[in-house]
């Protein structure tokens, strides 16, 4: 028996017959190990003839272009020779090779590969259409040229390879996350003809997951069992002759074929290829990863029927349309099959806390229609597996848009505690459930290994309550997908004993399981809090800025545009161009765009978007408010009218061309005392401002009650050092707020710059650091309940976090801060350690600090990312990270905060609606109104009309989308001007339920509603 052993076997044998018992186990396991997987492969050389024979190309040619081009342009221009080991470049070129090969003849019968290296993203051109994508950091480097060689197939083949000079993850230096290198250079490392050996592909397989089981089960009996089938199989494989391999290929079959029992962990396997829209590479880029990466998916469908894809994002399937429409056509019919299954039903995998509620409902209004209209049915899970925290009002949205499951991975990544559950109840902060379901494989991009299925069994904290898990394998982030290795793997351990059993399964059919199980689930109540990424609520300002200014503007482009409608006969509402301008907004907000997570070029992609939002918007605005009044002549005929797109009446300081003394609301009257602080009041509040520019004094009048603490200043600019552990763009860490620094260097003192009328105003100005520096107006408006900060900052830091501060005469566990279409509660203590994870939070256009009576607000107009500790109130406001984009957040900034303090409940103080009058500035248009005119009211300061909009698919109706603001319930009455004649109760996919019956008399709609309810509505105008 000892002489039948190859030298490295005998060696492991000897030292077992030699060594002490309770030593021999665990030194033969690992000697098994290092044997198998090391000297094995290399001795033997068993990996080294994966590939047979090898044959030259005939030729091979190349065509550099700066810019992505088209199959069918590149082929008409000129191609220059190349050869192996030639570099192209630089980074985001692309190269068109043509190559042209001849298969000889003695290969017939064989397995025939192109084999193709770069460390470029390539994919394979014939006969004029995409058939697979070619990357080495994905493990595709060959193409299929024929599984078996035939006299009747053509052996002269002429290719073309599209190479990206970027790689899987763009092309960054030094670390994935770096920004990318522009000059770098892409090497063509191999091209040849090769012959494949399916037999020696196949053993390997069997060796790997029987190593992979020696491994992970170390010293359990299948674990052992697993080892002997391995040396076994080295006894009889001889590489030199392979018609060895299938008597020991038999052995593994015999291995992988002892069954589980009944009561095993069941993973349903589906194959998955997450791909960021923008990230570390160009809009223009991903879509052609989707080619790429969709291709090869399809070709695997074709060889393994049984094999399920789930992929979601109807921007990049729109984007595939576009560019690649038979590839789409053939996506299309899988669909049909059931193989490619369309998931998520949102354009795109957006941000799960800085969209706005109406963002949010639109990312699944325009996703579900699209796969509605292309696929023929609605998705039924949200796929959201990449994201950064989840608002809780996420699944009420989901359920309006006929979504009760969800699935996402990105909690696992919590960085101080960890998450209870991988399946269970989400409730929103409306009461709504839904059932969510976190793959315990803790990734959306597993391999098809050994220690994924078994982490999944492991990780899994609902043992007992659910016994089914999804598992989502292929490459992922920078697309790529799933590999045939990937599936000969987990075919090979669909039900063997000691691993969980494998099915290829489907998104529905993993939900049914759960369901079906679901009465033992727990319930999570609020928000899905990530304890990591919480510097993405700052980072790149100007994008959030742009975010929150479009999502204004095309509000008021529909209020404005539905008003127009029902009014002038002549009017069309811009529809289409409406389509197009929000389907620009939701792509930036992709969840790594609107988080600034992203390089340098998306950033300009996204602000160029905004830019023509802005410039689109602001036209079709104008010629809604043209048609709402005639436009008189130039000249002093010439009239002003104001467009308030808001559901209340406001009063408001606005600038018009000349200052009319009869406009003029009240005296801002200004005192400045002899140290040079500054004293101004508007009858509301008292503002006291010391030479720096801040606060030392805020008092609200009304009761006499002091804002600031006693002893501090607000408006108290902050510096931080801001070095995260490693992802830069992405983290803000507890340890920076030990660095705090106050702003107080001057440049120029506080002087009032407005006084007397019905506007007051101071500036200064302050130096943050060398290049830094910090000019702001405070501004008080008469009749206004707030202090506004105008803020303009050149920034120019590196690893600097600004902040601004306002210690407020507050006593409260608990702060409010608003989130889509209602508000939340969260700590300013820190208890535990759920309480300190929350350091840094993220909030829209509000937040406030309230006990018994009195509180104070702080409000901006493009701001996320809060801080309140104790009686601190802390809004971020600029980061300087220098991965992945150096120039992140650099240049010049304007942003507006204000400082509300107030009496009762932040409620009936109306804080709610102060914050939107602030984000949605009156218009001033020339044009001439009769008299003035309201299309719509509600009687219930608790109810928000947020939306006003022509209805999807009928130009006769009007959407109206209202919710419940203050966490109450209560009944009020929608009241219209306009002719109403029908109304019905929708969801927000705007479907039609109950009719509403309609006041003949008033035009009112009685309306109930729950805490944070959202309710839509379709109106017929007649």
């Amino acid at each position: 028996y000892q002489k039948s052993l190859t030298p490295p076997l005998m060696q492991v044998f000897q030292f077992y017959c030699s060594t002490s018992f309770h030593n021999k186990l665990r030194t033969l396991l690992e000697r098994a190990e290092k044997f198998i997987s090391d000297i094995y492969f290399t001795d033997c050389n068993l990996r080294g003839r994966l590939f047979g024979d090898i044959h030259p190309l005939e030729s091979i040619s190349v065509l550099l272009s700066e810019k992505r081009i088209l199959y069918s342009e590149a082929i008409q221009l000129n191609f220059q020779p190349c050869k192996v080991g030639d570099t192209f470049g630089p980074t985001w070129w692309t190269c068109w090779f043509k190559v042209v090969l001849k298969i000889p003849e003695a290969w017939r019968g064989k397995e025939v590969h192109l084999r193709w290296e770069s460390d470029g993203e390539g994919m394979v051109w014939r006969d004029q259409q995409p058939v697979q994508g070619l990357t080495k950091e994905g493990e595709k480097t060959s193409y299929v040229l024929t599984e078996c060689l035939k006299d009747s197939e053509p052996h002269g083949i002429t290719l073309y390879v599209e190479l990206a000079c970027n790689g899987l993850f763009g092309a960054g230096k030094g670390s994935m996350i770096a920004a990318p290198d522009p000059n770098r250079k892409f090497t063509l490392q191999k091209a040849e003809l090769v012959v494949f050996n399916r037999d020696v592909r196949e053993l390997l397989t069997d060796f790997e997951m029987l190593v992979d089981i020696v491994k992970i089960l170390e010293g359990e009996q299948r674990g052992f069992q697993a080892l002997f089938t391995a040396n076994e199989m080295v006894n009889l494989c001889d590489p030199a002759n392979p018609s060895s391999f299938a008597a020991a290929r038999s052995l593994a079959q015999k291995f992988f074929a002892q069954k589980n029992g009944e009561s095993q962990h069941v993973v349903h396997a589906m194959g998955h290829c997450h791909i960021d829209s923008a990230w570390l590479w160009p809009y223009e880029e991903t879509i052609r990863k989707c080619a790429r990466s969709w291709v090869t998916v399809i070709k695997l469908m074709e060889n393994n029927p049984e094999f399920v894809f789930t992929c979601s994002q109807a921007q990049q399937f729109q984007w595939v349309k576009s560019w690649y429409p038979n590839l789409f056509s053939e996506i299309k019919q899988f669909v049909q099959k059931g193989q490619f299954i369309p998931v998520g039903g949102t354009w795109v995998e957006m941000d799960g806390n800085l969209p706005s509620g109406e963002s949010m409902v639109r990312q699944f209004l325009h996703g579900q229609n699209f796969f509605k209209d292309e696929f023929a049915h609605y998705c039924k899970e949200f796929w959201l597996p990449d994201t950064f925290g989840y608002s809780a009002q996420l699944p009420q949205i989901m359920k309006g848009c006929g979504i009760s499951r969800f699935l996402t991975q990105k909690i696992s990544w919590n960085l101080v505690n960890t998450f209870p559950h991988n399946t269970f109840f989400w409730e929103g902060v409306d009461g709504t459930h839904v059932l969510t379901h976190f793959p315990p494989g803790n990734s959306y991009e597993m391999k098809g290994k050994v220690e994924d299925l078994i982490n999944t069994v492991k990780n899994n904290k609902d043992k007992g309550r659910a016994n089914h898990s999804g598992f989502l394998f292929g490459f992922g982030d920078g697309g790529g997908g799933p590999t045939q290795l990937m599936l000969d793997r987990l075919q090979r351990v669909r039900d063997t004993d000691c691993l969980p059993k494998v099915q290829m399964s489907s998104p529905d059919v993993l939900f049914s399981q759960l369901e079906s199980d679901s009465s033992l689930l727990c319930t999570w109540v609020g928000e899905l809090f990530l304890e990591l990424h919480n510097g993405t609520y700052t980072t790149q300002a100007k994008i959030k800025l742009g975010n929150r200014q479009c999502e204004a503007l095309l509000h008021d482009v529909e209020v404005a545009s539905c008003l127009a409608l029902c009014k002038t006969d002549s009017f069309k509402y811009p529809a289409c161009k409406l389509q197009e301008l929000w389907r620009l907004l939701l792509l930036n907000q992709f969840h790594d765009v609107i988080p600034g997570s992203c390089i340098e070029m998306v950033v300009e992609d996204a602000l160029k978007y905004y830019d023509e939002i802005r410039t689109t918007g602001s036209r079709l605005l104008l010629a809604a408010c043209d048609s709402l009044g005639s436009t008189p002549g130039k000249g002093a005929g010439s009239s002003m009218a104001v467009l308030n797109t808001l559901p209340w009446e406001r009063t408001e300081v606005i600038s018009l061309p000349a200052d009319d003394p009869q406009t003029r609301l009240g005296w801002v009257p200004f005192v400045i005392q002899v140290d040079g602080t500054i004293m101004m009041e508007n009858g509301l509040l008292k503002a006291t401002i010391d030479q720096t520019g801040r606060l030392m004094s805020l008092l609200l009048l009304q009761t006499n009650r002091e804002t600031i603490f006693e002893g501090c200043l607000g408006n108290q600019f902050t510096l931080f050092d801001d070095v995260p552990l490693y992802w830069d763009a992405w983290d803000v860490m507890d340890y920076h707020l030990q660095t705090r620094k106050p702003v107080i260097e001057v440049i120029e003192p506080a002087k009032v710059v407005r006084s007397g009328t019905h506007q007051g105003s101071v500036s200064f100005s302050l130096r943050i650091s060398g290049k830094s520096t910090i000019r702001q107006e405070i501004v008080l408006d008469a009749c206004c309940p707030y202090v506004k900060f105008n803020t303009q900052v050149d920034w120019e830091e590196s690893h600097k976090f600004l902040k601004v501060e306002f210690p407020v005469q507050v006593r409260s566990p608990n702060a409010t801060y608003e989130i889509q279409f209602g508000h939340l509660q969260r700590p300013t203590h820190r208890n535990t350690s759920w309480d300190w994870a929350r350091f840094e939070v993220w909030g829209h256009k509000w937040a406030d600090l309230s006990e018994h009576g009195f509180g104070v607000a702080l409000l901006n107009d493009s701001k996320y990312g809060y801080s309140i500790h104790e009686n601190i109130m802390t809004l971020s406001l600029l980061r300087a990270p220098k991965a992945p984009d150096v120039n992140a957040d650099m240049g010049h900034h304007n942003f507006t905060y204000a400082l509300m303090p107030h009496t009762g409940p932040f409620q009936d103080a109306l804080v709610i609606q102060y914050a939107y009058n602030l984000n949605f500035p009156l218009h001033v248009f020339h044009g001439v109104i009769s008299e003035p005119w309201s299309a719509f009211s509600v009687n219930s300061p608790a109810v928000i009309l947020e939306t006003v909009k022509q209805a999807e698919s009928r130009e006769n109706a009007l959407l109206i989308r209202l919710y419940e603001s203050h966490g109450s319930s209560v009944t009020t009455t929608l009241s219209t001007s306009l002719p109403l004649h029908k109304a019905w109760h929708c969801d927000l996919l705007e479907r039609p339920d109950s009719i509403i019956p309609v006041s003949k008399t008033t035009s009112g709609i009685s309306l109930t509603f729950k805490p944070f309810q959202i309710r839509s509505l379709l109106l017929i105008i007649k």
